[in-house]
C-alpha cells in the first residue's frame, strides 16, 4: 500500500510517498498535488492516518531543516534506470556541506563523459533532499539546475555551510 501526505518544510510543501517501509518520493509539492491538508489520504473514501514511516521521515527532514541532522537514516526505494540508480548512490555518498560537480560524479561512476546524463539522472530524483542533488554544481563551481528552482538549492547549500 501506498501513503502520501504533504510535509510542510522551512523551504515549503514536500510531497513524501513510501511503500511497504520505503520513500520512494520526496518532491517539491505543486498546488495540484495538495489535496489533503491534514497530511492524510483517502483509501476507499475513508481516511487513514500516515504510517509510521512517513512520520520517521517528516522527524527526520525537521532534524535537518533546524541543522541537527547530517545524515538520513531512511529506506529508500527510488524509482529508476540502472545509469539513475548508479547517480543517485553516489550522491548519497556526498558528504553533509560539501559539493562537487556533474562530472566529478560522472567520474565516479566510471562514465567520466557521461556528465550530462549525470545531470539528466539528478533531474529525475524522485527523492530530493534525502538524495542530495543540491549538493551537485557545475564545474565552474555555479549553482545550475534544481527542480525546487535555484533559490532552493541555494538555502539548501546554506543550510550545511560549515562555519
Amino acid at each position: 500500500m501506498k501513503n502520501t501526505c504533504i510535509y510542510d518544510s522551512k523551504i515549503g510543501p514536500l510531497l513524501i510517498t513510501e511503500e511497504e517501509g520505503a520513500v520512494t518520493e520526496l518532491s517539491f509539492a505543486t498546488e495540484k498535488t495538495i489535496e489533503e491538508p491534514n497530511n492524510k489520504q483517502k483509501d476507499n473514501n475513508n481516511e487513514i492516518p500516515v504510517c509510521s514511516a512517513v512520520l520517521e521521515v517528516c522527524r527526520q527532514l525537521d532534524e535537518y531543516f533546524d541543522g541537527k541532522r547530517t545524515e538520513f537514516n531512511i529506506k529508500l526505494n527510488p524509482k529508476g534506470t540502472e545509469f539513475q540508480q548508479r547517480v543517485w548512490a553516489e550522491l548519497l555518498k556526498i558528504p553533509y556541506g560539501e559539493t562537487c560537480s556533474y562530472k566529478d560524479i560522472a567520474v565516479r561512476i566510471g562514465s567520466e563523459k557521461a556528465y550530462r546524463a549525470v545531470g539528466g539522472a539528478n533531474n529525475k530524483n524522485p527523492v530530493s533532499v534525502i538524495i542530495p542533488c543540491h549538493r551537485v554544481i557545475g564545474a565552474n563551481k555555479k549553482l545550475v539546475g534544481y527542480g525546487g528552482g535555484l533559490d532552493i538549492k541555494e538555502k539548501l547549500l546554506n543550510l550545511e555551510k560549515r562555519e
